[in-house]
């Protein structure tokens, strides 16, 4: 059984032909949707979501739903979303429903007992919506290793670009235009009913935007998104999390930093209520090196004075995002 996470941008051969063409075995699709930038990106976008809703039912059979995803600029909340999402969706089928309700048994749900794998389709949307899937759904294949063969990341690429063959029909176009603006033939179009200055006008605003294209390609420009231009993509770990780490990173999650390990510790022995010893804070070192730049990555330590200032790591800050409403269970 097979679910397939498909973030819809402006494609739609390749959200479903290689899934027809390669014969998959599809019975659910979750379609997501973006709801920012204009107003005709976002409509266009809604008519490819219809579009293959109707075909992912029609085609192949599967149960689809649309879903929104509410600013795909966002890498933060499109990771957290894919977290959650990606593990629902691998639990569907374990006796526990996508919203954590005693489902019914097998016979009742239509359940054959086959477990269900997870698809994610990264050939559409902004980049961060992608790359966010990818990262979250390599970190739950560390998460859960019994499990890593039924998650899977994917990609297909175009046969043909269009844009290339838009700007070619617009130039054929535009000399058409210099042509009926060349003035020989103003008698005629005014006798056909057209108007020579709109003809004008379009002449221009064609000649613009070849101009714009053959100088810039398919884009303009570098959108500031936040209080930045740039959006940092971080790496997943390769290695799981352990129970202790873990009390780390949902500390370090809570507080933020602390002005040194120590600092930590003590907070932590408190949490805990446990004696702080130095056997205490020495475990407490050791996590939070296996944790830091040099292990998992998860933890950043910056040199103050004597003592480190500990902090999440970017991808830190994401597991403890995504993991929040897990219950702890310290060993």
């Amino acid at each position: 059984m097979q679910t397939h996470v498909v973030p819809v941008g402006f494609d739609y051969d390749r959200m479903i032909a290689p899934l027809i063409r390669d014969q998959f075995d599809v019975d659910r699709v979750i379609l997501l949707e973006g709801t920012v930038g204009s107003e005709a990106n976002v409509e266009y976008s809604r008519n490819i979501a219809r579009k293959l809703e109707q075909d992912f039912t029609n085609l192949l059979g599967a149960e689809t739903v649309r879903e929104q995803l509410t600013d795909v600029y966002d890498y933060d909340a499109a990771f957290e979303r894919a977290f959650d999402l990606i593990n629902a969706e691998l639990d569907r089928d374990e006796g526990v429903d996508a919203a954590g309700d005693e489902s019914v048994d097998e016979a009742e749900s239509g359940v054959d007992g086959d477990e269900r794998e997870v698809w994610v389709n990264l050939c559409s949307m902004p980049r961060p919506v992608s790359f966010a899937f990818a990262t979250a759904a390599h970190s739950i294949m560390v998460e859960r290793q019994a499990d890593r063969d039924r998650i899977h990341t994917y990609y297909t690429a175009t046969e043909k670009y269009l844009e290339t063959e838009l700007a070619e029909e617009l130039r054929a176009t535009r000399d058409l235009l210099r042509d009926l603006d060349d003035g020989s033939d103003a008698e005629a179009l005014a006798d056909a009913g057209v108007d020579p200055d709109r003809v004008a006008d379009r002449l221009a605003s064609t000649t613009d935007l070849l101009a714009e294209f053959d100088e810039r390609g398919t884009t303009i420009g570098a959108k500031k998104i936040g209080d930045r231009h740039v959006i940092e993509l971080p790496v997943a770990s390769f290695q799981n999390v352990k129970p202790f780490e873990e009390l780390v990173l949902f500390t370090l999650g809570e507080h933020g930093e602390f002005e040194s390990v120590s600092e930590l510790a003590e907070t932590l022995a408190a949490e805990l209520n446990e004696e702080y010893t130095d056997s205490f804070r020495s475990k407490v070192i050791y996590n939070v090196d296996r944790l830091g730049p040099g292990g998992k990555g998860y933890i950043e330590r910056e040199e103050h004075g004597k003592s480190y200032r500990t902090s999440l790591s970017r991808i830190g800050q994401l597991w403890v995002r995504a993991h929040a409403d897990e219950d702890r269970d310290v060993a």
